[in-house]
C-alpha cells in the first residue's frame, strides 16, 4: 500500500538535503517531485493543484526551526497538508440514541460490498455492538447465501427473505425483526450494479425513505483510484450518503482514491479494507493515513491489532518466563501464530517506523524464515519444545527434526543455537544488563540468515561505543 507513492515522495525530500534552509529556489524542484508522485498515484488532478499551492505557501512562510533540517521541515509540511486533505480526523459510525442503529450498505458489483458488509459487523462486536445482517440483493446469483455464509463464519445473524421478496421490504422487515431481538445494529447490505443506473438509485432512495438510516455507507474499490472520488460524488448529489468504505487498499500502490474521496465528494472515508479476510477492516484515521504514505509506519494501528489478539495476563506470564529463561519453543509457537492473526509480516512491518523501506524480498525471506521455523518446530516432540537443551545436546534428535520438517541439519543446528542465544539475552536484560546484539538478527531466533533492516545495530566493544559517544558529543547521539 503507497509503496510507489513512498518512494517518489522520498525524490522531494532528497532535493532539500544539505541545504541551510527552505527558499523559493529550492522547493521548485522538491514541489516537482511531490506533483509528479500524486499524479503517478492517480490523485485527482484539482486536489493535486491545491495540495501543491498550499503546500507552497506553507513551505516559504514557515520559521526556520533550531537543529531542524529543511527536508525534515518540509516533510512535516507534507504530512500536515496530506492530514487536511484526507479529512484531519477519524469519523466514526453512528450511533443512534434509541436502538437499532442502522447502517446501509451501497456500491456497485465487484467492490467487495458483501464483505465489507460482514467485515463492519465483526469490528462493531468487538466493540461489545451486537447486530444484525440484512440481505436485500436479490439480483445478484447466490449475494444472500454469500451473506449468510459469511454471518455463520462471524456468528452474527441475518434476515433474508429469499430472492422473491422486495428489497424494499425486506429491509423494512429486518429492522422489525432487529427491534424484536433487541440487537443495537442493523446493516443492511443492498445491490449492486455494473454501473450506476437510475433503477440501481430507485430503489437505494426508496430503501432509504423506508428506513431511515443513521449512516449510508458507499463502499467503493480502492484500485479505481480517482474514479472513487468522482463516484463518491455522484452518489452523494442522487442518494445522500455519509461515508465511505475504501476496499482494497492494500492491493493499490498508487493510494489515489484515500487521497480524492474527501476533497471530491465532501463526504469522510469512515473506514478502510487492508486485506481478504474477514478481520481486515480498519477505522480511518488520516494522521495514521498520512505517516504511513510517508513511510513513517503507524504504531497505533499496530498496538491496536496487537490489543485484539494478546491477552494481558498471558502476555505477563509470557514476560516472566523470557527474562527467566524458560521461555520454550512451544511459547515461541504460539508468538507465530498471534503473529499471523495480526496480519501480513510485511504489512506489520511497514507501521514500524524505521521499517518501510524493507524491499518485497526481504519481507518475503522474513516470511519463509517463520514458515521453516514453524515446519521445524511442529516436527518436535513435546519434551522437545519444553526443554530446546535436549536439542543442543543431541546431534541425532536434530537429525530426527531435519528429516521430519524436510529441512537440513545445519537450519535445525542454526534454529537451536539462535534459540539459545535469545534465552541467555533475555536473561541478561533480566537481571540489568546490556546485552551485545552482535550476530543476533533484527527478528529474533527465526535461523539462518535474515535481512538486515535499516536502524539495526549490532553489538561492539563498549570501549568503541564509549569512543565514539565521545567524538559525536551528547547532543548528537
Amino acid at each position: 500500500m503507497f509503496d510507489a507513492l513512498a518512494e517518489r515522495l522520498e525524490d522531494a525530500w532528497k532535493k532539500l538535503r544539505g541545504k541551510d534552509k527552505i527558499s523559493q529556489s529550492n522547493i521548485t524542484e522538491a514541489l516537482k517531485e511531490v506533483r509528479r508522485a500524486l499524479l503517478s498515484a492517480d490523485v485527482n488532478l484539482q486536489v493535486v493543484k491545491n495540495f501543491i499551492a498550499e503546500i507552497e505557501t506553507k513551505a516559504q512562510g514557515a520559521e526556520v526551526i533550531s537543529g531542524v533540517r529543511p527536508d525534515q521541515q518540509f516533510i512535516k509540511i507534507v504530512y500536515d497538508e496530506l492530514v487536511q486533505v484526507m479529512g484531519e480526523t477519524n469519523v466514526p459510525l453512528a450511533q443512534a440514541e434509541t436502538a437499532p442503529t442502522i447502517v446501509l450498505m451501497a456500491g456497485l458489483q465487484g467492490t467487495g460490498k458483501t464483505t465489507a458488509t460482514a467485515k463492519l459487523a465483526l469490528h462493531l462486536r468487538k466493540q461489545e455492538r451486537n447486530c444484525l445482517l440484512v440481505a436485500t440483493d436479490i439480483y445478484r446469483p447466490a449475494a444472500i447465501d454469500q451473506l449468510v455464509t459469511l454471518g455463520q463464519q462471524i456468528d452474527v445473524p441475518v434476515f433474508e427473505m429469499g430472492t422473491d421478496a422486495d428489497p424494499v421490504e425486506i429491509a423494512r422487515q429486518g429492522v422489525e425483526r432487529a427491534k424484536e431481538i433487541g440487537v443495537d445494529t442493523v446493516i443492511i447490505d443492498t445491490a449492486g450494479r455494473l454501473q450506476i443506473d437510475q433503477d440501481m438509485m430507485g430503489e437505494l432512495a426508496r430503501i432509504k425513505k423506508n428506513v431511515s438510516p443513521h449512516d449510508t455507507l458507499l463502499v467503493v474499490d480502492a484500485m479505481t483510484g480517482q474514479e472513487a472520488a468522482t463516484l463518491t460524488h455522484t452518489f452523494h448529489e442522487q442518494i445522500g450518503i455519509t461515508g465511505a468504505i475504501l476496499t482494497k487498499l492494500d492491493g493499490d500502490s498508487r493510494g489515489g482514491a484515500a487521497l480524492s474521496v474527501r476533497r471530491i465528494s465532501g463526504q469522510p472515508i469512515k473506514f478502510v479494507g487492508v486485506g481478504e479476510k474477514v478481520e481486515a477492516l480498519q477505522p480511518f484515521y488520516p494522521e495514521r493515513m498520512a505517516s504511513r504514505i510517508l513511510g513513517m509506519g503507524d504504531v497505533l494501528t499496530l498496538v491496536e491489532k496487537a490489543q485484539e489478539e494478546i491477552d494481558l495476563a498471558d502476555a505477563e506470564k509470557m514476560q516472566e518466563k523470557m527474562l527467566n529463561a524458560k521461555f520454550d519453543f512451544s511459547d515461541f509457537l504460539k508468538q507465530m501464530r498471534l503473529l499471523k492473526n495480526m496480519g501480513s509480516l510485511g504489512g506489520l512491518m511497514k507501521m514500524i517506523p524505521g521499517m518501510g523501506k524493507l524491499s518485497s524480498d526481504q519481507l518475503e525471506q522474513g516470511e519463509n524464515k517463520l514458515k521453516q521455523s514453524e515446519a521445524m518446530i511442529n516436527s518436535m516432540t513435546a519434551e522437545e519444545r519444553r526443554n530446546p537443551d535436549l536439542l543442543a545436546s543431541s546431534p541425532s534428535r536434530r537429525r530426527r527434526i531435519a528429516r521430519g520438517s524436510g529441512h537440513s541439519d545445519r537450519e535445525v543446528s542454526n534454529l537451536v543455537s539462535e534459540f539459545t542465544k535469545m534465552r541467555s539475552l533475555m536473561q541478561q536484560m533480566g537481571q540489568g544488563q546490556m546485552p551485545s546484539m552482535a550476530g543476533m538478527g533484527p527478528m529474533g531466533a527465526m535461523g539462518g540468515n535474515r535481512p538486515s533492516m535499516p536502524g539495526w545495530r549490532g553489538g561492539g566493544s563498549q570501549k568503541k561505543k564509549k569512543k565514539a559517544k565521545k567524538k559525536k558529543g551528547f547532543g548528537q547521539l
